[in-house]
């Protein structure tokens, strides 16, 4: 859903006052649009938009699917009940968040959809494969070092709204314009690694600066500074491009995994390069 701001919301009251009073616990009880929240007001996303992001995300029977600030349900239902995952929606609104298990339990899938009553600021989601938002810019950048610490790998897509300076790997389009933009939370690879493999090469030093799914590096051998690289990481997948000692250029492809590096020069079969980080 929409989170709106309190600045925002203002514009609504007039079209608000009119409106009936809800059956607030009750099963009689339907969200008004643009209704007050914790901070924010709610909008719903239309079906096509859930579609496209759930799209977006690749989403499998296999996943574990979070949607921060449910709503009605409407998303962690549809990767349930068109995907096959296991969903999970946190939302404040606990009049909300009953709709939403109502909701689950008519579609069929509340043995598959969890709704939790609480605030995504707090509450755990960390077991996420895919985490979906429709927030404003200033609470994905709030939530942006919470999502950044996920597992590497995981698929991230918010509708409408971007992330300040985290780049997005993708762009979510419908009818030619972006609706919403898409993440692969990145292997942290900052620090210094010793990489041993590379032909004709005795063991070099990289000292790494990373900047979400982006990085550069200082390449040192036998203590002397000898190029500067750029590379990009995809979850745990991780590429750059070097110059070997002949000045060829060459392409490092690889996996993280933790404090280590497995990977291959591209332009030569069968070689096996292993990087470990030392500090």
């Amino acid at each position: 859903m929409l989170k709106v701001s309190v600045a925002t919301r203002a514009l609504f009251i007039g079209l608000l006052s009119g409106c009936a009073t809800q059956h607030v616990g009750t099963e009689r009880y339907q969200p008004l649009i643009a209704q007050a929240g914790k901070d924010v007001m709610w909008m719903p996303t239309t079906n096509n938009l859930v579609t496209e992001m759930l799209d977006a995300a690749q989403v499998t029977s296999t996943d574990v699917v979070y949607d921060l600030g449910a709503g009605d349900g409407k998303i962690p239902i549809e990767a349930a009940k068109r995907f096959g995952a296991r969903a999970v929606g946190i939302e404040f609104n606990p009049d909300l968040a009953a709709l939403a298990r109502r909701n689950a339990q008519q579609a069929g899938v509340s043995d598959r959809v969890t709704i939790v009553t609480g605030d995504i600021f707090k509450e755990d989601f960390s077991h996420a494969t895919v985490v979906t938002l429709y927030l404003l810019t200033e609470l994905n950048i709030k939530l942006q070092p919470t999502l950044l610490n996920l597992k590497p790998g995981t698929r991230i897509v918010s509708n409408t709204f971007a992330m300040g300076s985290w780049e997005p790997d993708a762009h979510i389009l419908a009818e030619g314009e972006v609706s919403g933009y898409f993440w692969v939370v990145p292997a942290k690879v900052e620090g210094r690694w010793t990489f041993t493999g590379i032909p004709n090469w005795s063991t070099a030093q990289v000292k790494i600066t990373q900047k979400s799914q982006k990085f550069d590096g200082d390449v040192s051998i036998d203590q002397t500074l000898t190029q500067r690289i750029e590379g990009r990481l995809r979850g745990a997948q991780i590429s750059f491009d070097f110059n070997d000692d002949q000045n060829k250029p060459q392409t490092f492809i690889g996996i993280v995994s933790k404090n280590k590096m497995h990977g291959t020069i591209k332009q030569i079969p069968g070689s096996v390069v292993i990087a470990t980080k030392v500090q």
